[in-house]
């Protein structure tokens, strides 16, 4: 999902553009895409607060304006993937922007990988979320998830130091005085028999007294189809982007003169 800008029609300031040199109407001209680009960025971000349930800081921030130059006279606006241990936004507002399946999530693929997740299968977070587990928009906290992963082991080879021990797994049924004792288990519901076939499908933790508090932390949901809820097209007129470039265009020109 990308937003690119060219420059167009100037002949509006042509007789104060005569008297610029040649580098400073480039100059002009740049500044003029970079103040376009970035109302841009600003109307991509509010689309996303208003079309998105609690978009997070990392998902807003990712939308980049590759800026204008004195040489390169165009600037693109799109989330972009800085590195890191985050996914690329790319990949999850795609399936926002054109409809489909969203991709899996690092903690997906490896609780996949040591056979907790279903194929064909996803987590979300419960209506009501395990107390202390996420982060108030709709995801488990960084912190949490690791433990969770660390639990079940599922961190891969180069993270295998990560996972609990015997000995740090009984820490955690044991609590302490700032955190209670529990114990994750994985339920498979009808998709499977057993003693927690009356669970739906999920990672559920057991607390108190003989473990008689029972709730779920993780529950595992089809795979769904994302109907298309971002429009570049959308955010391309609200930002008014022909006319506000006008407006840049001719502001810039006229300071460059000094007029």
């Amino acid at each position: 999902m990308r937003i690119d800008l060219k420059l167009d029609g100037i002949e509006s300031v042509r007789g104060a553009l005569n008297k610029l040199t040649g580098s400073q109407a480039r100059d002009a001209f740049a500044a003029a895409l970079n103040d376009t680009a970035f109302r841009v960025r600003r109307e991509m971000q509010k689309e996303m607060r208003a079309v998105f349930d609690k978009p997070t800081p990392y998902i807003l921030k990712s939308v980049y304006v590759r800026q204008a130059t004195r040489q390169r006279q165009d600037v693109a606006i799109e989330p972009t993937y800085f590195g890191g241990k985050g996914v690329d936004p790319q990949k999850i507002l795609q399936a926002q922007e054109f409809g489909g399946r969203r991709a899996d999530k690092r903690s997906e693929v490896a609780l996949r990988r040591v056979g907790i997740l279903p194929a064909g299968y996803q987590t979300v977070i419960p209506a009501s979320p395990y107390p202390g587990s996420d982060d108030g928009r709709g995801n488990l906290r960084g912190s949490f998830l690791s433990q969770l992963l660390s639990y079940f082991r599922a961190f891969g080879e180069q993270g295998y130091r990560a996972n609990m021990t015997d000995k740090r797994r009984a820490r955690v049924h044991q609590g302490s005085k700032k955190v209670d004792g529990r114990r994750y288990f994985v339920a498979y519901g009808r998709l499977r028999s057993g003693p927690t076939a009356h669970l739906p499908p999920g990672i559920w933790a057991a607390a108190g007294t003989h473990g008689v508090d029972v709730r779920p932390v993780l529950l595992f949901v089809q795979v769904g189809e994302y109907v298309p809820l971002l429009s570049m097209e959308t955010v391309a007129e609200h930002a008014d982007v022909d006319a506000y470039m006008a407006r840049r265009l001719r502001y810039r020109i006229r300071q460059a003169v000094g007029e």
